[in-house]
């Protein structure tokens, strides 16, 4: 197989992938309701927290930077942190276990005007589903981004937004897709200049 087959079999399993989720309106209609509760967030005293394991971490962060930083508009930053400090995660990996480095940062931060998004390919991570148990207790709204089904996580959600696809790779460029495009809808709602 020439490299050329792959750019081509994969680019074109990436746009059947978006179709398909776009054509699903459980996941348009969702990621409509996750924009209101961010807007009434951040116009509120709310913050995001957001966490994934490996690639999902790197989105995770990647994802909280646009609030802190800027997207497309010039604006005030919003408060989002991705629970990602490696400080943290190897404290609270020795002491307590590795099921535990997300959610004692959810119940140090975590608040009822909060949203935690919580990032998994199969919503299989031990960590995470700690880590919504958590923001439940806080009050939050918890936020699925999932794929394969969702795993025992989909259960302990408020909202979820599924991705298709079976690999990891291809479900978290849906995840990322989905997040950039949240924040440009969530700019326009709230009419930042």
């Amino acid at each position: 197989m020439t490299a050329n087959t792959i750019f081509q079999n994969s680019f074109t399993e990436a746009i059947r992938l978006t179709q398909e989720f776009l054509a699903d309106d459980i996941q348009q209609v969702n990621l409509e309701a996750l924009s209101k509760a961010t807007v009434k967030c951040f116009e509120g005293s709310g913050k995001i927290l957001i966490a994934g394991n490996g690639g999902s971490m790197a989105d995770a962060m990647h994802f909280a930077e646009e609030w802190t930083g800027r997207f497309r508009r010039e604006r005030r930053p919003f408060p989002a942190m991705a629970l990602a400090d490696p400080t943290h995660l190897t404290c609270v990996s020795n002491d307590y276990g590795f099921d535990y480095v997300f959610s004692r940062m959810v119940k140090a931060f975590g608040g009822p005007d909060d949203i935690l998004i919580l990032l998994s390919t199969s919503g299989n991570s031990k960590n995470l589903i700690e880590a919504a148990k958590a923001g439940r207790e806080q009050g939050m709204q918890v936020v699925g981004f999932l794929g394969r089904g969702g795993g025992p996580l989909k259960s302990e959600c408020d909202l979820v937004v599924m991705a298709p696809g079976v690999t990891s790779d291809r479900i978290q460029e849906i995840h990322m897709m989905s997040l950039h495009i949240l924040i440009e809808a969530v700019e326009v709602m709230m009419q930042v200049a």
